[in-house]
């Protein structure tokens, strides 16, 4: 009998660990540096469309992020942004950078309880070394037999995964916080999505859950996603 479920895959910010919440604290000292130039509201929405324009350049993680902030901090001061908070900027994003990771409530679990019966993918986007640090540091790493860290998260992106690891589309799960980028372009390809929200997502990754779709799944988190996936495989339907 066919097994209906062969490939899981994860995302990892703030899916498996931490992550939006220490991009709002850096932005928060951001708006306390430049407060002598611009209300706090017009910051962000000044560094919002920087970091949307700078997408296709550096794209997603840190890096883009401090670079972005960067480029606003010059735009807002008409160029007179003192050097001095240039390298506070720069400071706040190698913090980010070392930061230690923080596992998510139910994540290790999870992982745990479905290692070994499917093969099991961590995807995700953002730059690469602070990728790997994250996992590396997560105690994670061993249980997953495939890393793809990629520029961004696509339909065509995700066909191509599977196929690498000898996975049909419809035998394969995503899970995670962001509808856009983990969940959507899976249902496009015909495999499963199951979105597990975070209290916070970045502006650039909100998108509307699809109505009706049979292969969509809502999780309050990660707790459930075992007895998911094992009424799924029961179902032996694809």
């Amino acid at each position: 009998m066919t097994k209906t479920l062969t490939t899981i895959g994860f995302d990892a910010d703030d899916t498996l660990w931490q992550n939006e919440a220490f991009f709002r604290l850096t932005q928060a000292r951001f708006a306390a540096l430049l407060a002598d130039y611009a209300a706090q509201d017009h910051l962000e929405d000044r560094l919002l469309a920087a970091e949307r324009r700078n997408l296709g350049h550096y794209g997603f993680g840190v890096k883009g992020f401090v670079l972005s902030m960067i480029e606003t901090a010059i735009e807002v001061t008409d160029g007179k942004v003192p050097a001095s908070v240039i390298s506070d900027l720069m400071a706040a994003g190698r913090e980010m950078l070392r930061h230690p990771i923080e596992l998510l409530p139910h994540a290790r679990d999870a992982v745990e309880a479905l290692a070994g019966d499917h093969r099991l993918l961590l995807i995700t986007k953002g730059d690469l070394l602070d990728q790997e640090r994250k996992l590396a540091q997560s105690g994670l790493g061993d249980l997953f037999d495939g890393v793809e860290i990629v520029s961004d998260k696509t339909a065509r992106v995700y066909a191509a995964i599977f196929a690498r690891h000898a996975t049909q589309p419809a035998q394969a799960m995503m899970v995670g916080n962001s509808l856009k980028s983990d969940v959507l372009p899976v249902l496009d390809v015909g495999g499963w999505g199951v979105h597990v929200p975070h209290g916070l997502t970045w502006a650039l990754e909100h998108a509307e859950a699809p109505q009706n779709h049979a292969r969509f799944h809502l999780l309050p988190d990660l707790q459930g996603l075992p007895d998911l996936v094992e009424k799924l495989q029961g179902s032996h339907k694809i």
